[in-house]
């Protein structure tokens, strides 16, 4: 519980930093909205003017960015990019900051088992996600309630922000099992923004094109904020992959670093 404790602690200015970014950068994308929403007309014929791959790739639906919920899945899309930089990073620096402080020795010293410390890291990480994500479904609810420009679901807009979590879940775990794999990793953030922006990249080319079983290769399209809206719920199979994902990442992250050799220098 103390090793919890003293990482929720290490973790705390980082999630404060992080949150709050999240939260600005949805602040400045949704008020933009009522403006946008009132010269829908004019805005939509500027979109018409870009390709359709180009707008599948941006996420841009003609048929509902003029609404609330078509906006948000807009500029959720950037939202989520960010949120999953947050969590690559936490899962990332799990292991590899030990190595690159040289506490590592020092903390296998303890009476305490490896798969302790593993879980006392991980639980930390991920109650600063979960902390990240609720101060954000809050700040959202209240600035859709102020933008909005019509009736809207809010059990629809709380289903798209909760992807959020998810995906930073996701990445928290194939941060994780790098980080143990390549525990000397010095340049935490460049790995780190280096396999986001990939996942991103390739999702955006995925969109781009015909979506199909190429889907799986990107996390960011996983979870469709379109599909969510027309059926009001999330994809079985790509729920499932997605759970698939975390649980296989940290089942083997446990089963390496329990039997890896972790040196401080």
């Amino acid at each position: 519980m103390n090793m919890f404790v003293h990482e929720l602690k290490a973790y705390r200015k980082s999630m404060l930093i992080w949150t709050l970014s999240l939260i600005g950068i949805m602040i400045l994308f949704l008020s933009l909205f009522p403006g946008m929403s009132k010269d829908i007309d004019e805005f939509t014929k500027v979109l018409e003017g870009y390709p359709e791959g180009v707008r599948k790739a941006l996420g841009i639906e003609l048929e509902s960015i003029g609404t609330l919920l078509g906006f948000y899945s807009y500029i959720f899309m950037y939202i989520t990019l960010c949120g999953a930089i947050q969590a690559m990073i936490l899962g990332t620096s799990i292991v590899s900051k030990e190595v690159r402080e040289k506490t590592a020795d020092f903390l296998l010293t303890k009476p305490v088992t490896r798969t302790q410390i593993m879980t006392s890291k991980l639980m930390a990480a991920v109650v600063s996600l979960a902390v990240t994500n609720v101060l954000y479904l809050i700040a959202a609810n209240l600035m859709a309630v102020q933008m909005k420009t019509e009736d809207y679901s809010g059990k629809l807009f709380f289903m798209i922000s909760l992807t959020l979590l998810f995906i930073q879940l996701i990445f928290l775990a194939i941060g994780i099992i790098v980080s143990v794999v390549f525990p000397k990793i010095k340049a935490v953030l460049s790995v780190s923004l280096g396999t986001v922006f990939a996942f991103f990249v390739i999702g955006m080319l995925v969109a781009a094109g015909d979506d199909g079983a190429k889907r799986y290769l990107s996390p960011f399209k996983y979870f469709d904020p379109k599909l969510i809206i027309e059926s009001s719920k999330y994809e079985a199979s790509y729920l499932a992959a997605a759970i698939g994902i975390i649980i296989v990442s940290i089942a083997v992250s446990y089963a390496v670093y329990r039997k890896k050799d972790v040196h401080a220098v």
